[in-house]
């Protein structure tokens, strides 16, 4: 005879154990209190950053008078908006690519594609930067107006991000069912018609979530973007690490808030954008 289930208990119910609470509480803890005592500290009024002496707004002004750090922070966001939009093309056009048509050598095509996932950024760092000395890319653009002078940066961005955006595209096209364009062909639409009409929308959530994701990459990338960036050019991440070596100050910890809200604000905006859209109709 099956054992009677107590309401409220079914057989995935882990509600009462504790270790089960407890490992959550402890993920949590690790996740979440550093960025919560990043915010915190962003509003010291020690100079040091070092211990609480008192709540002040202050470090936000001070960090928004820097001009090194705005213009390091405005380098990074036009960067990773570039990167994004050009690695959300490539990879939604390479995930349909590897998708529909089959071709020579597609599997040794589709782990040539993955290595940028793969292997170590220092190594796609040192190959990026001989590409760029050997082709002299790299001199090319001291010197040139803005954002000209980013163009290495965001070739190498989106070198490294377009594969996350393959990946997460060509998942979410695995459920597409075909039926729905020998549909759209039979009532009349041509293959442009059809792949706008219908395949682009079904790829949208996978659209949003693998622009959402190289955009996160490109905004906090160090390593690639310290040995692509040219002696004019800083970034965000880079001009931390340099101030960083001095000791973390408020200001490093207010412009480091502005930029977790810039990436909560995309995230929540790309989770609007993934929502179903309901119907007006009851």
């Amino acid at each position: 005879m099956a054992a009677t289930l107590k309401p409220g208990q079914g057989p995935l119910d882990y509600g009462n154990r504790w270790w089960l609470k407890l490992l959550f509480g402890f993920i949590f803890f690790m996740l979440y209190v550093p960025i919560v005592t990043l915010v915190a500290f962003s509003f010291n009024s020690d100079k040091r950053g070092i211990v609480w002496r008192g709540f002040t707004i202050d470090n936000y002004a001070k960090a928004w008078k820097n001009d090194a750090l705005i213009e390091a922070l405005t380098n990074s966001i036009v960067i990773a908006i570039i990167a994004t939009i050009i690695a959300t093309v490539i990879g939604a056009m390479v995930a349909i690519m590897l998708w529909r048509f089959r071709f020579p050598f597609k599997g040794a095509y589709e782990g040539f594609m993955a290595l940028p996932i793969v292997i170590p950024e220092i190594c796609m760092g040192v190959a990026l930067l001989l590409f760029f000395n050997e082709s002299g890319m790299m001199s090319a653009v001291v010197n040139t107006p803005w954002p000209i002078n980013l163009s290495n940066i965001i070739i190498a961005h989106v070198a490294f991000c377009f594969p996350f955006v393959a990946v997460v595209v060509r998942s979410r096209l695995v459920g597409f069912n075909r039926q729905l364009e020998e549909a759209s062909k039979d009532l009349g639409a041509s293959e442009w018609q059809t792949f706008w009409k219908v395949l682009v929308p079904f790829m949208m959530p996978g659209l949003v979530a693998g622009a959402l994701l190289a955009f996160t990459l490109s905004l906090d990338d160090f390593v690639i973007t310290f040995f692509t960036s040219g002696p004019e050019t800083v970034t965000f991440p880079v001009k931390v690490y340099s101030l960083v070596r001095r000791g973390v100050s408020p200001e490093i910890n207010a412009a480091s808030t502005v930029l977790i809200v810039i990436t909560i604000v995309a995230t929540v905006l790309a989770m609007k954008l993934q929502a179903p859209e309901k119907s007006g109709k009851g």
